[in-house]
């Protein structure tokens, strides 16, 4: 008799699992594959993406990060490519296309090493060991810059927008980019800090993009509350108020008897008093204008109107924080214990109709921590995509000063760093060379994309740019309109070193993590039992036939 060796299972009935190889083929597969989808974004001649969701909506862009975001990836390797363009928006604002396409290279070139049988595990050491070097080689290649470099400052603006739908308007709104920057920005023990939360983006669509303004204030999507009050208010004197400005409801209920006619009018004439009071003491503390997070009562916007005050109500939380940081206003919770000391300053409040829409600005203030750019454009879809242009230039102006480094783009920095790191695998032992001279090879995917998506050969331009690096010219990148190559520096092509520095480090850590990964287990949804049928019943209830 045989023994017949029982099949064990460990693991629920319907589980599908790749291991070793066949799971690292499909991880960097579906890796590669999100990297080729956002690859022909890249650069001053990248194209854009049109993604329609499930609802109809339409998003045009070639910001990295959104068209991911928009695609709603499912594979989980894919998502980590995800979270990679995540990080690198949170982190600079800006670069999140370099980032993918990089950890998509990354991983292309590993695949052809483990093909040869070289083991992951020594990959990504050499990997490791690389992204290291190449961080310690783009920090001594950098070139410092301070908050006095107008030109240089504007110029990374422009780097940022190039080749987005803002390109058209660009020396505008770089220097807008610019003076926003610098007007929230703080030093603390001699560093620059920067949020770009302190600078609010207001989009309107109607007019055109150069019709975009920087208001050293606030902008606030709300009318005033009653048309008898003026429609703008000069040297304005602010109060915030975060508590209703009307009769508060007994959190009980209650109940009130009421035996004539006179004491109704009594109860209608204490009531009134009570939001007449509320007026009043706005008015004795000197306000002009106030902003409230909550409800303002119909009697208490005519006592307002009379005083000639400017109300508006149920502001946002958010814009009443930037409205303390704009105009040095407190918020106050209480009106009995409000003075003038609470209030914020503006040189100008006013109602103003843009398109259909009612807004308030508050402009004019000294010296604000906050500061709001009011985006235009002819139609929905460009001031989204002027808006994303705006966000990835504060982010490289920002990330510029806080980090006081920069470097130059068009393909330049990746040359020479992957110039550099080639030197540097062959200092190295073993198999840990081939995995650090892959990732040199890899650096170079971004002048090699830029030249293809301008229509160039890569070839030609990879060979001219590393014959002019080898000629010591370290910025020589590639002109994608002409085809020449230049001196990046000299044409303003400059970028912060937080760009590249974080993508070398995103990049490379998901390449490694992806690789390290040989089983693959994906589970089943559990099914649900079907409902048992009462005995001697057929399908639908039906008696079971004979």
């Amino acid at each position: 008799m045989s023994n017949q060796v029982q099949p064990i299972f460990i693991l629920p009935e319907g589980t599908q699992r790749s291991v070793g190889r066949d799971a690292q083929r499909t991880n960097i597969m579906a890796a590669k594959i999100v990297a080729e989808t956002i690859r022909t974004t890249l650069g001053p001649k990248g194209m854009d993406k049109m993604i329609v969701d499930s609802l109809g909506d339409v998003t045009i862009t070639n910001d990295g990060v959104t068209i991911l975001e928009e695609m709603q990836i499912e594979h989980p390797s894919a998502k980590m490519i995800v979270e990679v363009a995540k990080t690198q928006e949170d982190e600079v604002g800006d670069g999140t296309t370099t980032a993918v396409v990089l950890a998509g290279e990354l991983l292309k070139n590993a695949e052809e090493l483990l093909d040869q049988n070289v083991h992951p595990a020594i990959l990504a050491r050499g990997f490791r060991l690389a992204a290291i070097k190449a961080n310690e080689i783009l920090e001594s290649i950098a070139e410092p810059i301070s908050e006095k470099d107008d030109k240089m400052l504007k110029q990374i603006a422009m780097t940022a927008m190039t080749g987005k739908g803002a390109e058209t308007a660009k020396e505008k709104l770089s220097e807008i980019t610019v003076k926003a920057v610098r007007e929230v920005m703080e030093r603390e023990n001699n560093l620059a800090m920067i949020s770009k939360d302190n600078i609010k983006l207001e989009k309107k669509h109607g007019g055109a993009i150069d019709e975009t303004e920087l208001i050293n204030g606030i902008v606030l999507d709300k009318e005033r509350v009653n048309a008898s009050m003026p429609k703008s208010v000069k040297n304005a004197k602010i109060l915030l108020l975060d508590s209703a400005l009307e009769i508060r409801d007994t959190t009980t209920s209650a109940k009130i008897k009421i035996k004539n006619p006179s004491q109704m009018q009594t109860f209608l004439d204490q009531e009134e008093k009570m939001l007449k009071d509320m007026a009043d003491k706005i008015a004795k503390s000197n306000a002009n204008v106030v902003f409230c997070q909550k409800g303002i009562d119909d009697v208490v916007q005519h006592f307002l109107a009379k005083k000639g005050i400017y109300a508006a109500r149920r502001v946002k939380e958010s814009d009443m924080k930037a409205l303390t940081r704009a105009t040095g206003a407190s918020i106050v919770s209480n009106l009995d214990s409000v003075n003038e000391k609470d209030l914020g300053k503006a040189g100008l409040v006013e109602e103003v109709k843009i398109s259909d829409d009612n807004m308030t600005f508050v402009r004019e203030c000294k010296n604000p921590k906050s500061v709001t750019i009011l985006i235009k454009g002819s139609t929905e879809h460009v001031v989204d995509e002027i808006q994303r242009a705006m966000e990835d230039a504060i982010g490289d102006v920002s990330a510029a000063l806080t980090d006081g480094k920069v470097v130059a783009g068009a393909g330049s920095t990746e040359i020479e760093l992957a110039r550099q790191l080639r030197k540097f695998s062959e200092s190295l032992s073993g198999r840990e060379q081939l995995a650090a001279a892959k990732f040199a090879e890899a650096v170079e995917v971004i002048p090699r994309t830029l030249a293809e998506n301008a229509g160039l050969d890569p070839i030609d331009v990879l060979t001219d740019l590393r014959a002019a690096h080898d000629k010591k010219q370290k910025w020589a990148g590639i002109d994608v309109f002409t085809g020449k190559v230049i001196d990046a520096w000299q044409k303003g092509v400059i970028e912060p070193l937080k760009i590249k520095t974080q993508a070398v480090s995103s990049a490379s850590e998901v390449a490694i993590m992806i690789l390290r990964i040989d089983d693959v287990v994906a589970g089943t949804k559990k099914e649900m039992p079907m409902p048992q049928m009462p005995q001697g019943m057929g399908m639908g209830g039906m008696p079971p036939m004979m």
